[in-house]
């Protein structure tokens, strides 16, 4: 899975490095038989966040990084390279992410998280909940986030060296401790998302899509 991403991220345009961020052995040896540049974590890093600002923390000549997570397989290039365009275009954004319009289906699955929209585009709230509620017609459409996020290096180190905030906790959701500490995350809404890999089911509908040749 870690191969499939990393030969998709590597076709997206405006990234200087692809780099899987491991502390496992396996995974590192994985990527370095693929041909894959890796780098070591600590393993007490409890999150990709905190993985990924270990590493920027290092990377001093980087000014933004995009954090893209190992179980989407089939993520689309085109969607990287808008983030990595963005970042570079608008450095007033210190985050900035992704979401699509959400399917019925997905409203009330807690694995699909929901995102509404300042009208600015920045991002009032996530949850897992079905948000915003529906209760007339013509309002807003709901969105679905795809968890793929570009920072402004400070802004990422910032944000890790943050405590797990309240909102977070409650919906383990590592994005709501930025906007819970009042670091605005700008949401780019695109037509439509790969699926990721939460569940089983998810890894069996991957693995038909990619025997397929449907990318």
């Amino acid at each position: 899975m870690i191969e499939h991403v990393y030969n998709r991220v590597a076709q997206a345009r405006g990234l200087s490095r692809v780099v899987v961020l491991t502390d496992d052995e396996r995974i590192a040896r994985a990527v370095e038989g693929f041909g894959g540049e890796w780098e070591m974590t600590p393993p007490e890093c409890a999150s990709g966040t905190d993985r990924i600002a270990h590493a920027a923390g290092r990377w001093g000549e980087m000014t933004a990084v995009i954090n893209i997570q190992g179980d989407e397989p089939l993520i689309d290039p085109e969607a990287v390279s808008l983030l990595a365009a963005h970042l570079a275009a608008n450095p007033e954004d210190p985050v900035v992410t992704l979401a699509t319009p959400a399917q019925a289906e997905e409203m009330e699955n807690p694995n699909a998280v929901k995102v509404v929209l300042a009208m600015d585009g920045s991002a009032l709230y996530f949850s897992r909940s079905a948000i915003p509620y529906v209760r007339e017609a013509g309002g807003t459409a709901p969105l679905k986030h795809l968890g793929i996020y570009g920072y402004q290096r400070e802004a990422l180190l910032r944000l890790a060296a943050l405590p797990q905030s309240p909102l977070e906790r409650s919906e383990s959701l590592e994005q709501l401790r930025a906007l819970e500490n009042g670091i605005r995350i700008r949401v780019l809404v695109i037509p439509g998302g790969s699926p990721g890999v939460d569940t089983a089911e998810d890894l069996e509908r991957v693995e038909r899509i990619l025997q397929d040749g449907r990318l």
